[in-house]
């Protein structure tokens, strides 16, 4: 257990650019959507229905950030005679720490943004959309799930470029675009996208938020696991 924590402590030597970056990058979005905001008077011209997408910018960056984590502290571990076993538990641990931290902060964000008027002038950045669930509970669980995924699915990209190489990543994006690529060939074949469409549009918050969030952890964190045990530094 001590080799866990110490490998999810090394996660943040550097706290600076493993949660600082994080959060100057999302803070950066959030200062040029209240420029935008104000100046544009974009909450009269919509009728406060205007919604910005600013907030992805966190969850993107801690991806990237856990990816980083992966090729770039796993030799390191491995040259401390930490088993991969110990690694991949001590990264989990320190993702999932991390998503709590951030599903708090977020949480009391969201709650100020609401107290203020989204700051004075309807800006629904920490909060948008269907992301404002209105019970602090459930809003708390409505950050931290989908981040755990982002976190989870970066260290699966992690370990497939140390597994794989660069012809692993370029794989996994010509994988993914086939895939992507052949649902959307078949349903404008079908003509099935206003189904598809109003499908998702019923979908409950729960389901997008919450449950699909935890499937991809959970799915992408155990083939993670998988490919780490074959990996070399």
């Amino acid at each position: 257990m001590n080799r866990v924590v110490a490998v999810a402590r090394m996660q943040l030597v550097h706290p600076a650019l493993s949660i600082g970056i994080p959060w100057a990058i999302v803070a950066s979005s959030f200062a040029i959507n209240l420029a935008i905001w104000g100046l544009g008077d974009v909450a009269s011209r919509t009728s406060g229905e205007a919604t910005t997408g600013g907030l992805a910018s966190l969850y993107i960056t801690v991806l990237v950030v856990f990816t980083q984590s992966v090729t770039q502290m796993f030799p390191f571990a491995m040259g401390l005679s930490l088993s991969r076993r110990h690694f991949y538990l001590g990264t989990a641990l320190s993702a999932a720490i991390q998503s709590v931290g951030y599903g708090l902060a977020l949480t009391v964000l969201a709650a100020i943004e609401g107290a203020t008027g989204g700051w004075g002038m309807q800006l629904h950045f920490w909060a948008p959309g269907s992301m404002d669930v209105g019970n602090p509970v459930l809003q708390f669980v409505v950050f931290t799930v989908p981040m755990l995924a982002c976190a989870s699915v970066g260290i699966g990209i992690g370990v497939v470029f140390k597994r794989w190489g660069a012809a692993g990543l370029y794989a996994l994006t010509l994988l993914t675009l086939l895939l992507s690529g052949a649902v959307a060939v078949y349903a404008t074949w079908q003509k099935t996208w206003g189904d598809i469409w109003s499908r998702l549009g019923d979908l409950s918050t729960a389901s997008v938020a919450i449950a699909l969030p935890a499937a991809i952890a959970v799915a992408v964190g155990a083939l993670a696991y998988l490919g780490l045990r074959r990996t070399v530094p």
